[in-house]
């Protein structure tokens, strides 16, 4: 069927009038007529009879003129739907994140993101900084949030948003609690070491390694950072964390940390996305909305 004519006959429907159609779509009134009666050969039914110096609607033309509506409606609808999403104010993003800005960044970021684009649906995966990538690299999310590297596949490219502080904790009542001790001192303390492959544990090892300062005393092993925190909270050890996972305990005086000489250590998050990639407006919705803040 040709849309261009029954757009047409549906002008000429609603005003009534030939006239009134062909003024309202800037075209000739004879270009209106012939388009209608072309229409009208296409699906072998009459849709106006003449009425006094107008015309009138058939039943078969009534009942195109209700479907025509629908149509149209519909169109407007598409219409409507494609430029929200070219805005991104509506759509999917999916974001892969490591655990720490995933649980420390990502929810103030999320908060605000969604207050600007509330039909947005965001799909957060809070996964290891090798998944995140595999994600991302299989089409699997949109951006990525990578905390501990800064180098990345050449099918990636990372942006550096942030670089956290790497702390020593203790109790608050531990002798070493808000003094300066020397590195070598305090890896004489039984340490709370993360999992093997964390990135706390591997700046740790390669920190001592650096000054010559010692093995640290591993005291247990915890793979979680909640029980961590409460293991130092509870009086034993020493930990090595972000400065971003501790900071809050750090306020309300749960535990204090350790100023250690020689310990200048960064935890850099960086976002990621793909090298030859198109990003969706709702992604860059997204980083320009982190862009404009100094948050982070």
């Amino acid at each position: 069927m040709n849309l261009h004519a029954l757009r047409l006959f549906y002008s000429v429907a609603e005003t009534g009038s030939v006239t009134q159609a062909a003024k309202q779509l800037n075209i000739s009134q004879p270009a209106v007529t012939s388009q209608i009666k072309k229409l009208e050969r296409e699906i072998d039914c009459t849709l106006f009879v003449p009425k006094g110096r107008g015309i009138l609607l058939t039943q078969s033309g009534a009942e195109l003129a209700k479907q025509a509506k629908r149509l149209f409606s519909l169109e407007k609808e598409i219409e409507l739907y494609v430029e929200q999403l070219r805005e991104g104010s509506i759509g999917k993003l999916r974001i892969a994140a490591t655990f720490l800005p995933a649980n420390y960044l990502l929810p103030r970021w999320l908060s605000r993101y969604k207050k600007l684009y509330p039909g947005t649906d965001v799909e957060i995966s809070t996964i290891n900084y090798q998944k995140a990538i595999d994600q991302l690299v299989n089409y699997e999310a949109d951006i990525g949030f990578i905390g501990g590297i800064t180098e990345f596949s050449p099918l990636l490219k990372g942006e550096l948003l942030f670089e956290d502080d790497m702390l020593f904790v203790v109790n608050q009542n531990h002798k070493f609690a808000s003094q300066h001790v020397a590195l070598e001192e305090i890896v004489k303390e039984p340490f709370i070491f993360r999992e093997e492959g964390s990135f706390s544990r591997k700046k740790l090892i390669s920190l001592c390694n650096l000054h010559n300062a010692g093995k640290p005393n591993m005291g247990v092993q915890i793979n979680g950072l909640n029980e961590t925190i409460r293991t130092v909270m509870e009086g034993y050890g020493v930990t090595f964390v972000s400065a971003l996972e501790v900071n809050e305990y750090i306020a309300r005086g749960d535990i204090a940390k350790v100023h250690v000489d020689k310990a200048v250590i960064k935890n850099p998050i960086s976002l990621c996305v793909r090298t030859e990639d198109h990003l969706s407006p709702s992604a860059l919705n997204f980083i320009q909305m982190i862009d404009s803040t100094d948050e982070c």
